[in-house]
């Protein structure tokens, strides 16, 4: 019998209470997603509501899950790309959230994973949305460019994190090492918390706007996003093909004007050996319009996560059962 984890356990022991069903009659599917403060984690909670059909949902037609029956899908913590992607080649996770660069590195062996076995059964659901480089300081803190970090209390987020390997790169591009800056490795949370009380001078993170962390900073404390722009910003995207000039608007953060900076995809990530049925059927419950109003309302995010763009920048195949959909829609063309 196959031991489920704390958190699945737990829902098992919920939905019983309430059903008469047994543990067969259900079927868990994981979405690792990052920590609380970031986007990853809300919309991973969104998608797994709108995807999971336990015993006693309303039916579809009437507003309820649209989604397999007995399917639960739970939207887990966890330290962001890198870390999905090795919890998924180990059998750990059934799915991560996975930004475009990772992805491709993973699938090819290359980048941050070079010199490690490729993951060649890593497969694609969908595309997400697009994930600005946040570099967030305060306003009394003399930082107005990328090369004013130099000397300075730096967090590049946690190990095992696209943050961490993005901010590596940008760093890089402006000819700053890690060793030119005083380095931490936090959380966005930690990381805010140490913003506002003066024991941090920045710190990066990769995530759609509003980023929560990024909010909730900026509703107290007075900071700025520096930009990443200029030749530097063309230089990255032209190295480094995953990521696209971006910006973030102003107003999207309290008191923070237009910022320039570059993005990567947010993309739902899946190993080859789920069921093609099962991956065929979440990808149909993910883009129909209950999945859309959940969507709409539950992140300001959400509403950028959309059909049209649900292949763009995919760097690894799609799983059969997502093909399958795309193709029945006509979305895939040879």
């Amino acid at each position: 019998m196959r031991v489920l984890p704390v958190s699945m356990g737990l829902v098992l022991f919920v939905i019983s209470a309430i059903f008469p069903i047994q543990a067969d009659d259900l079927q868990f599917f994981r979405i690792g997603t990052g920590g609380v403060a970031g986007t990853y984690y809300p919309i991973g909670g969104i998608i797994a509501s709108a995807v999971s059909n336990p015993p006693g949902s309303r039916p579809c037609n009437q507003g309820g899950s649209c989604g397999p029956p007995g399917l639960v899908v739970i939207a887990q913590s966890a330290n962001g790309s890198v870390a999905n992607v090795m919890d998924m080649q180990q059998g750990h996770l059934e799915s991560g959230f996975v930004q475009s660069d990772i992805a491709y590195w993973a699938y090819t062996g290359t980048g941050t994973f070079a010199g490690e076995e490729p993951f060649h059964k890593l497969r694609a659901i969908a595309n997400l949305y697009p994930e600005s480089i946040h570099v967030v300081t305060r306003k009394d803190s003399g930082i107005r460019n990328i090369r004013d970090l130099v000397g300075k209390r730096v967090s590049l987020d946690e190990p095992g994190s696209g943050t961490l390997i993005d901010a590596e790169l940008v760093l890089s591009i402006y000819g700053i090492s890690k060793k030119d800056i005083r380095v931490e490795y936090m959380k966005p949370g930690l990381a805010m918390k140490r913003i506002r009380d003066n024991k941090l001078d920045a710190f990066f993170i990769v995530a759609g706007y509003p980023s929560r962390a990024v909010a909730e900073l900026a509703k107290d404390t007075a900071i700025e996003l520096i930009a990443i722009d200029g030749p530097e910003a063309d230089q990255l995207v032209s190295k480094y093909r995953f990521f696209s000039r971006a910006d973030i608007p102003a107003g999207v953060y309290s008191g923070v004007p237009r910022v320039e900076t570059v993005s990567v995809g947010a993309q739902w990530l899946v190993a080859a050996s789920m069921e093609a049925e099962t991956i065929y059927q979440i990808t149909k419950t993910l883009w129909n319009q209950n999945s859309r109003k959940l969507l709409d309302g539950g992140h300001a995010k959400g509403r950028y996560i959309t059909l049209e763009t649900a292949i763009d920048g995919i760097a690894v195949p799609l799983h059969p059962g997502a093909r399958r959909f795309y193709d029945e829609i006509g979305l895939l063309v040879e």
